[in-house]
């Protein structure tokens, strides 16, 4: 199975198990939405010290019997992404080697890719989704996002969360956040979440600071979306803390992959990696883009 031409398509890492299909489900439904093709990817391993009952079977014969298993779990999720969304341009391919450098691989030619907060290997709970998902996150130059299982029943009216912190990593998540608002017709909360403040400072002077660049984040995306209906607030509370409790019915929570608060040569942020570890709702990472 060869990926479809055209558009830069979704990529979505296949869980083996036929009964977590939140990540290919909601890969489905924003393919359809946003009219990308999507390409199914299904990662495997010989896993550490297999030795089957029957003994040690020679190399060529084990690959014959992973691809041929790949394969019929491929045909499965093609299968249930065309039961779903029947119109979906859809293909897949079956790739050898560690989940996250198989989708890393991937992600060059992609437009966003996802994955579930569940394992992506095909053998026990070796490959953890944190394993595969912050690693990833640091290093695609694409959004990732990360979808938990089971899946996410959100609020009505539909809303989309956003961290906003004035960084510009931040600045592409809000981008991110108003056309995916755009494109489902959801409303758009975007948050600035401030620290506490410690004794002796000028609270007031900080709060105003803190409105100021919300402010500024947001400068010119309303124009540009006219029919997102977007609130924002600035918030006190540790920023992991107060987004994950925010967007916990959420249509899910946009973050920039970095932050200001990040150290020089640090590739992922304290944020996001909190995010993507205690949410319940999809999470997606969004990478400052390429000067």
């Amino acid at each position: 199975m060869t990926r479809a031409e055209g558009r830069p398509p979704i990529v979505v890492g296949v869980d083996p198990d036929p009964g977590r299909r939140a990540a290919l489900a909601w890969a489905a439904d924003e393919a359809d939405r946003r009219h990308l093709p999507l390409l199914l990817v299904l990662a495997m391993e010989v896993p550490p010290g297999y030795r089957p009952a029957t003994g040690q079977p020679a190399w060529d014969r084990w690959q014959e019997g992973l691809r041929a298993a790949g394969n019929l779990l491929l045909e499965e999720a093609v299968a249930f992404v065309a039961s779903r969304r029947p119109g979906a341009r859809v293909s897949a391919v079956l790739a050898e080697g560690h989940p996250e450098w198989v989708l890393h691989e991937r992600a060059r030619d992609a437009s966003l890719v996802v994955l579930g907060s569940w394992h992506l290997s095909a053998f026990q709970e070796r490959f953890t989704s944190a394993a595969v998902a912050l690693p990833l996150m640091a290093h695609a130059r694409c959004p990732v996002v990360v979808v938990p299982e089971p899946e996410h029943v959100s609020e009505r009216p539909a809303f989309l969360v956003v961290g906003v912190d004035g960084s510009a990593h931040s600045a592409a998540a809000v981008d991110w956040a108003f056309e995916e608002a755009a494109v489902r017709g959801a409303r758009l909360r975007a948050l600035y979440v401030r620290l506490p403040p410690v004794p002796g400072c000028d609270d007031a002077a900080d709060f105003r600071e803190s409105r100021r660049l919300l402010s500024e984040a947001l400068a010119g995306r309303t124009a540009a979306y006219p029919d997102v209906d977007v609130r924002h607030e600035v918030v006190t509370g540790h920023p992991v803390e107060v987004l994950t409790k925010e967007s916990e019915h959420a249509l899910g929570l946009i973050v920039g992959s970095r932050g200001r608060g990040g150290f020089p040569g640090m590739l992922l942020g304290s944020v996001s990696q909190g995010a993507v570890l205690h949410a319940r709702c999809p999470v997606v990472t969004v990478p400052r883009p390429s000067p």
